[in-house]
């Protein structure tokens, strides 16, 4: 079947797949409210595209339940990164992060002395083969907002990828960090 002429074609087929795609959906939401929100979401999506001449649906009930799956695979996503604790505001994160940039650029260490030279250095030697045991895509986001000064909302704009997507991949590098540098960051202030 392809794509509806009419809008009535299009109430006929919503009339005709809503009892099923909710069934599909409901088998692997449990949560009705948000088993109704994706539901919605998806014949929003088939609206929107039923509507779209340029590019018509060939198999409807396959890109109905393609949808659906999809749908439910991003809401998942979404849920989990909504449920991560706040650690990303400036009261609640962490302190040494905080400290880390001016050890880095030597503005904490005021002295030009070979022991304050030496500390940069081990501080950079340390952290570069921390960051070099994180995932990729959590050593550029650690490196682009701390070390480039880059707020997240910027990278996502320039990434395209979601900013809990982004705050959830700084905090396990955050975690790591915190895990592999933690002696040295207490070598340094005592």
């Amino acid at each position: 079947m392809s794509e509806p002429k009419d809008s009535s074609s299009v109430e006929k087929l919503i009339v005709e797949y809503l009892p099923r795609l909710q069934s599909f959906i409901r088998k692997r939401i449990e949560n009705k409210e948000d088993a109704e929100d994706i539901l919605q979401d998806v014949f929003y999506h088939f609206i929107k595209a039923a509507g779209n001449a340029m590019n018509p649906i060939e198999h409807i009930a396959a890109w109905l339940y393609r949808v659906a799956r999809n749908t439910m695979i991003n809401h998942g996503v979404k849920k989990r990164e909504e449920q991560l604790p706040v650690y990303f505001d400036d009261e609640v994160e962490d302190e040494m992060f905080k400290d880390f940039p001016d050890t880095l650029s030597g503005s904490e260490l005021t002295s030009d002395s070979p022991e304050s030279e030496y500390l940069r250095s081990l501080v950079w030697t340390e952290l570069e083969t921390a960051l070099a045991e994180l995932p990729p895509e959590q050593r550029e986001i650690f490196e682009l907002t701390e070390l480039d000064g880059m707020s997240v909302k910027e990278i996502s704009k320039t990434t395209n990828i979601p900013v809990n997507t982004l705050l959830s991949r700084k905090h396990y590098a955050v975690l790591h960090l915190r895990e592999r540098l933690a002696e040295l960051y207490a070598d340094i202030l005592a």
